[in-house]
């Protein structure tokens, strides 16, 4: 019986693994994601790729990604697609450009979503294209469940108590030619995150940034800083709604966790 089990569990893992990865969409579908413009920066080797959920940058030398960009309200914040793990690397790109699950192996950093899953869970098909290792950077664990997915849950509180659509552009900060690798493919491990939210109907807009340490508190005002200390960080230049001012720090706005857990159970059965 346990034998039989086994294969049933196999069964299931490899047809969750093996799903069917589509082509990018040509860029201008992707508007909807980036309706200010596409980040720019300087990458020799970086590929811009357009998926159903998000728009990205991966940079081929790190193995990483630059910058993402999605929309989200209040609906996609409250989708019922359960989460299913399904890394994998990203058959858009060339054999030499690209991470691997097995490059974390046994690194100690996880491999951390950019474009968090929870944000894609509103169809199978944008879940899974979630988990494209083009998505990924190494993250370390406390950091990846700590801050990052705390204020990850906090746009989704916002996209639902605002019931405005939010355009979301997370990325990391690195230096491709300083900075640790892991695996085989020597995929870039990042000095640390960021996240730029855009509310679309108020113009308002909120930028975080948080180092990759290991430990540090989940209170999301503690990596409050301006658009233009990302870019800074970074060097690339985004596009913000027109008059916004990139150096500053507005108000952090409500978010009630609690009302977005009941949300999510009330639709789906089950909490954030």
């Amino acid at each position: 019986m346990k034998k039989i089990i086994s294969l049933m569990l196999l069964f299931v893992a490899h047809n969750v693994l093996a799903w069917d990865q589509k082509a990018p969409l040509p860029i201008q579908n992707c508007a909807v994601h980036a309706p200010y413009g596409i980040p720019t920066v300087n990458k020799p080797d970086a590929t811009v790729i357009c998926r159903s959920g998000y728009v990205l940058m991966h940079d081929n030398q790190a193995k990483i990604p630059v910058w993402a960009s999605y929309a989200i309200n209040a609906e996609s914040a409250l989708g019922c697609v359960a989460r299913t793990n399904a890394f994998v690397a990203d058959n858009s790109l060339p054999p030499g450009k690209k991470a691997s699950p097995t490059d974390y192996a046994g690194t100690g950093y996880d491999q951390g979503h950019i474009v968090p899953d929870g944000d894609q869970s509103y169809n199978q098909q944008v879940e899974w294209e979630s988990f494209l290792m083009s998505n990924m950077s190494p993250q370390l664990p406390n950091l990846n469940r700590g801050v990052w997915k705390q204020l990850e849950s906090t746009v989704r509180a916002w996209a639902v108590q605002r019931n405005h659509t939010l355009i979301v552009i997370p990325g990391n900060i690195y230096n491709v030619s300083t900075n640790k690798k892991i695996g085989k493919s020597n995929v870039n491990v990042p000095d640390g995150l960021f996240k730029i939210i855009i509310d679309t109907q108020t113009n308002e807009v909120l930028a975080f940034a948080y180092a990759q340490k290991e430990s540090q508190p989940t209170d999301i005002s503690l990596g409050q800083v301006s658009v233009a200390d990302i870019e800074r960080y970074t060097g690339i230049t985004f596009a913000l709604p027109k008059g916004v001012d990139k150096n500053a720090k507005p108000k952090i706005w409500a978010a009630d966790l609690g009302a977005l857990g009941k949300a999510k159970k009330a639709k789906c059965g089950k909490d954030d």
